[in-house]
């Protein structure tokens, strides 16, 4: 099931993506089904009509997982760590497909990062692996953008990952999924920059969530980023960034100047 949330001309609204005569569709929610459930109202809109948003808002917080594929620790001349390398973004760095990353004129070597992002469906802590699908409630696609110089001079990485608009994420959430193989790809103003499979992560999705589990309480809502393939690169006001996770979808933004 794909879980969108979106906008018309009135407050944000969710709803299950699908197709009514070859149209996409989206069958209207009654409210978050995080909390709420899956109840339908009978409405239908075009995904046409309708302008798709951020398909959830962590209420708590955004937590990526860095270096976890050996090909990208390795073009950064960084090791593969031995354990989950976790950081933390802020919630308001999280944006929806087509909104503008800003880049900030506090750098000047900003980066993409194609991820496949975890959406924690429930409140949990110290979930061991064999029971992480349990608190899962769906997967959607994540930019981990990053201002690489800022990475390196700060000596931890708070504001170089926290920047607003930092963190798209869309289109929508797929409850059905199984993240062990699927292809990532990330291209910029058309161009492949990234092409790589989840099963190339060093910790998988399961083993990621027991392991942030074991110290830090999860709740509804929260993001999981399980890092990125190798092929990141810069970005600049006028690009255009596409990601594409199969079985998800594809979220692209435009990168503007923040001034």
């Amino acid at each position: 099931m794909r879980i969108a949330r979106f906008a018309g001309d009135d407050d944000p609204r969710f709803g299950v993506v699908g197709e009514e005569d070859g149209v996409p569709t989206i069958a209207v929610l009654k409210g978050d089904p995080l909390y709420a459930g899956f109840e339908l109202t009978g409405q239908k809109v075009k995904v046409e009509d309708v302008r798709l948003l951020a398909p959830v808002i962590p209420r708590s917080k955004v937590v990526g997982i860095g270096r976890n594929y050996a090909d990208h620790a390795a073009e950064l001349g960084n090791d593969v760590p031995e354990t989950p390398l976790v950081f933390l973004k802020p919630n308001t760095s999280v944006i929806g497909p087509g909104e503008p990353i800003f880049h900030p004129e506090q750098s000047s070597n900003v980066h993409f990062e194609g991820e496949l992002a975890v959406v924690i469906g429930r409140i949990c802590k110290d979930v061991p692996a064999a029971d992480a699908s349990k608190v899962i409630f769906g997967y959607t696609v994540a930019n981990d953008v990053t201002a690489r110089d800022l990475q390196k001079s700060d000596g931890q990485w708070a504001r170089a990952k926290g920047f607003d608009t930092f963190c798209p994420i869309g289109p929508w959430i797929e409850t059905n999924l199984d993240p062990a193989d699927l292809r990532v790809t990330t291209t910029v103003n058309g161009e492949t920059k990234q092409d790589g499979r989840t099963s190339d992560m060093v910790h998988k999705v399961a083993d990621l969530i027991a392991y942030v589990s074991s110290f830090m309480t999860l709740l509804p809502g929260d993001l999981l980023l399980t890092g990125t393939p190798a092929g990141v690169g810069q970005v600049t006001p006028g690009d255009s960034v596409s990601i594409t996770i199969e079985g998800l979808g594809t979220l692209t933004n435009p990168v503007v100047d923040a001034s």
